[in-house]
């Protein structure tokens, strides 16, 4: 056991004090909060700036619905030919030109055509269309002699909260919360698996390429030797975690405060069209006091108890895989052949929660995935928000730690016999021999 501290102290040090560890626990914040402010200052500039859409409306349906509101200005051309209004348009500073032929309204719904030098933004042209939609919808009912005013009043919006019956409720506003809280936990997970697996893996490779752990094995077992990478590789992971989130968190706010750029503002943005369609609310201060308050209803406890035992649990059965890699080649070249079984289920892991859990968290392939080792700590981690019964938590961590064990084994066999394995090139049915052998 005092052999593995040791390990684990040396790790440790070896990381926190390299060059590169400490240049990048710093840029990367740096670069993080330099590419989020540029992206508020383009996002600004775009909200800043002012287009103008010319129409030629020759059926006459749509006059004085056109007026200019925020940052869209239109310029409606009258007595106007079509090719007369395309050449105005090209020769002046409008962003294109929306046509609108004569006809009857059933005729129009497939001729009303859009002219531009460019390729106009999904937005406006989603704003274009629903103008005219609803200008048609009330037009088509004038027609049929409805009152179009009443259909109006008789529209009812209805917000279902949803409740269990052990009487939580909850609303699609916190499904969003926790489909952002799934999705965010397992994109961690993989991200940090492959960053710091890597680390360890170049560490092994390294100190096999240099002879140098002939001399470490000679007073070390394999198996404590890496244990001892994998955690303190791991806690100087943590540590440089922790320091990006300080640092970060420092420059956000000396960004905003000295060149006034707003970065949350800029960031609700993107989310906006999914927490309008959510919640039905236009006003963002209601929709900010509905995130808190729908925050302190989500099972915190649960929620962060199960990502630091996924976290951890996915992490060890990983970084193990990637220990043995590095002790069975000689340098990073040859780990390629190797990757694709790591990589392989990570990726599944991510597609099966994004595309399977957020649609249906209690399915049958979501549930057999959350209990597959492999992926069980991305899906997993998703799932738990939604809520997932006690036993299968339990039973999906049994699991998980019982293959980390066993793994970790697998890997100590290839561990022992591929460290001191120089000069040949390893295959699978190398390794295979490797593990054979007591």
């Amino acid at each position: 056991m005092n052999h593995l501290l040791l390990v684990i102290k040396r790790e440790y040090i070896n990381k926190v004090r390299n060059k590169s560890f400490i240049v990048m626990t710093f840029v990367s914040p740096l670069i993080f909060v330099g590419l989020a402010a540029l992206v508020a200052y383009l996002s600004q500039l775009n909200s800043d700036s002012t287009k103008t859409i010319a129409v030629l409306d020759e059926s006459g349906y749509f006059e004085g619905e056109f007026l200019s509101d925020g940052n869209l200005n239109y310029h409606v051309l009258e007595n106007t030919a079509l090719a007369d209004a395309q050449k105005i348009v090209k020769e002046g500073n409008a962003s294109g030109l929306l046509y609108i032929p004569s006809g009857s309204l059933n005729e129009l719904s497939n001729a009303i055509e859009f002219f531009s030098e460019e390729s106009p933004s999904f937005s406006l042209v989603e704003g274009l269309t629903d103008k005219l939609e609803k200008k048609m919808f009330k037009l088509n009912l004038q027609e049929k002699n409805v009152d179009a005013t009443k259909i109006e009043a008789s529209r009812v919006d209805v917000d279902i909260t949803l409740e269990n019956f052990a009487g939580e409720k909850t609303s699609k506003l916190g499904n969003v919360l926790k489909l952002v809280f799934g999705g965010v936990a397992g994109y961690l997970l993989m991200m940090f698996i492959i960053i710091y697996g890597n680390m360890i893996m170049r560490s092994v490779i390294e100190e096999k390429t240099n002879r140098i752990i002939e001399i470490i094995i000679s007073s070390v077992k394999p198996i404590q030797l890496m244990m001892g990478k994998i955690i303190g590789t791991s806690l100087a992971g943590i540590t440089q975690f922790f320091m990006w989130l300080l640092v970060g968190g420092l420059l956000l706010g000396m960004t905003s405060v000295i060149f006034d750029v707003n970065l949350v503002q800029a960031r609700m943005e993107q989310p906006q069209m999914l927490l309008e369609n959510a919640t039905q609310q236009e006003n963002m201060e209601l929709i900010a006091q509905s995130l808190v308050s729908e925050l302190f209803h989500l099972p915190l406890g649960t929620l962060i108890a199960g990502f630091i035992i996924y976290f951890l649990g996915g992490y060890l059965l990983y970084s193990s895989l990637y220990a043995a890699i590095g002790a069975a080649v000689d340098n990073e070249t040859d780990t390629q052949q190797f990757m694709l079984p790591i990589i392989m289920p990570l990726m599944l892991g991510i597609y099966v929660g994004f595309f399977t859990v957020m649609e249906d968290p209690h399915g049958t392939v979501s549930t057999v995935f959350s209990f597959i080792p492999f992926t069980s700590p991305i899906v997993m981690l998703m799932r738990i928000p939604f809520g997932v019964p006690v036993w299968q938590i339990i039973l999906s961590i049994l699991i998980l730690y019982l293959t980390f064990v066993f793994t970790v084994w697998f890997a100590a066999k290839i561990y022992r016999v591929g460290i001191l394995m120089y000069g040949k090139k390893p295959s699978y049915k190398e390794i295979f021999k490797w593990i054979k052998y007591s």
